[in-house]
């Protein structure tokens, strides 16, 4: 695939960048936690879904709210008996039925078969079949959509729906550009560490797109629950080994991901991690004019923190902050504010400390990717190599080596 002809999914007429992701990037909470809580404490969690709509403060946007939909008075409930979907009965818990959707907006606009279902212009072999569609609980939400569990042909999957903004013709143009771009990047990238993409479609008020559902949530998840207990050695690697060449796949076409960080990484049925949200996903020619603001401070690079010129290696840096975590299980920066953790990276050179007890080749890998210097850092095929040596060290040498957690969490400075 050859970039520039996907330019035209980039930018829209009259639509300026820096409005690109300023509502399209609006905070998105679990379902269970209250709108009062401090935003700093939100954690993002897309619970195996592919696309993590659920962000702390570190993602950079507005968090008002446009919706509309979610209380639509003009939508009743229709007769769903062309479908072998039924709203409010399906949901998707073990052994139960419960928890109806007949009051959810969303999931009535999707289904309601009084409108045409359409596909993407070029990708019409990938339009969902709702008749094959079976809509479960809604598990994360935000200003602009939700993220539902589902089966689609008997199959677990992550259902994305967004509304069309009803006000406001330059967003919802700026959201159909959205919505065309990630179904393309999805319908593109095929490999083994890149989550599945099933298929989308558009209705007049909503956008949909389906993946595969990833049974182990996200790898943030999977640390949280470790609750700081040292992570084996030999897990981490191979974590790592997987988001390193799917990263390397996802360069090797030109694109950028630019959100790289451990909530976007899930973990399938196979213990195999799969790089998901490819929603803020750029073309690489596009850098010029890209908006900076994008990605989670905690994970980002100082380039796009101060709004400079930047390129795939941005990626790089988020993958060294992912490395961390993997042998560490903490979060980055815990003791700071994403701000914070921001500016002390621009302003002081502050980087998390590396265990004691690291393996040199893990060291090095760390210290290159978040170097400074984009230049200093290694492209993802090199990491690979590096990582693939990291493991046969472990398997000869240190087969039962464990990190220790730094507790504190001092700051190194870069």
């Amino acid at each position: 695939m050859e970039a520039p002809k996907f330019t035209g999914l980039i930018r829209g007429n009259n639509i300026h960048d820096n409005n690109y992701y300023d509502f399209t990037q609006g905070f998105y909470k679990k379902l269970s936690e209250g709108t009062n809580m401090s935003i700093d404490s939100l954690q993002t969690s897309n619970a195996g879904g592919s696309v993590s709509m659920s962000v702390d403060n570190s993602s950079v946007g507005s968090n008002d709210s446009l919706t509309h939909i979610l209380s639509h008075p003009g939508l009743k409930p229709v007769n769903h008996h062309n479908y072998s979907v039924s709203v409010g009965q399906s949901v998707f818990r073990p052994g139960k039925v419960g928890h109806a959707l007949n009051d959810d907006a969303l999931a009535r606009a999707l289904m309601d078969g009084r409108y045409p279902t359409e596909g993407l212009a070029n990708y019409e072999e990938w339009t969902i079949d709702l008749r094959k569609l079976n809509m479960g609980a809604a598990f994360a939400q935000g200003a602009f959509g939700k993220l539902y569990r589902g089966t689609y042909n008997g199959e677990d999957v992550a259902i994305k729906i967004l509304e069309k903004p009803e006000n406001s013709p330059e967003k919802a143009q700026v959201m159909e550009q959205q919505f065309q771009q990630e179904v393309t990047m999805l319908a593109t990238l095929k490999h083994p560490n890149i989550v599945r993409f099933i298929g989308a479609c558009r209705k007049p008020m909503v956008w949909c797109i389906v993946t595969e559902y990833a049974k182990g949530g996200s790898v943030r998840q999977f640390l949280t629950r470790r609750q700081n207990r040292a992570v084996p050695l030999k897990l981490a690697v191979q974590q790592a080994l997987d988001v390193a060449r799917g990263m390397a796949y996802v360069h090797h076409l030109g694109f950028i991901h630019r959100d790289l960080k451990s909530d976007n990484l899930l973990i399938s049925a196979d213990k195999s991690i799969k790089i998901a949200d490819f929603g803020v996903a750029r073309i690489e020619v596009q850098t010029e004019g890209m908006t900076p603001e994008t990605g989670t401070y905690r994970w980002m690079a100082p380039e796009m923190i101060q709004h400079r010129p930047y390129t795939h290696k941005v990626d790089v840096y988020s993958f060294g902050i992912v490395l961390w975590e993997l042998i560490t299980g903490l979060l980055p920066f815990q003791n700071m504010t994403a701000v914070q953790a921001a500016f002390a990276v621009v302003n002081k050179g502050v980087r998390p400390v590396i265990p004691n007890d690291c393996l040199p080749v893990l060291s090095n890998i760390m210290t290159r990717c978040w170097d400074t210097n984009p230049e200093v850092r290694p492209p993802f095929s090199e990491i690979v190599k590096m990582l693939e040596e990291a493991e046969n060290e472990i398997k000869t040498t240190v087969r039962k080596a464990r990190f220790r957690c730094c507790m504190t969490q001092p700051m190194t400075i870069d």
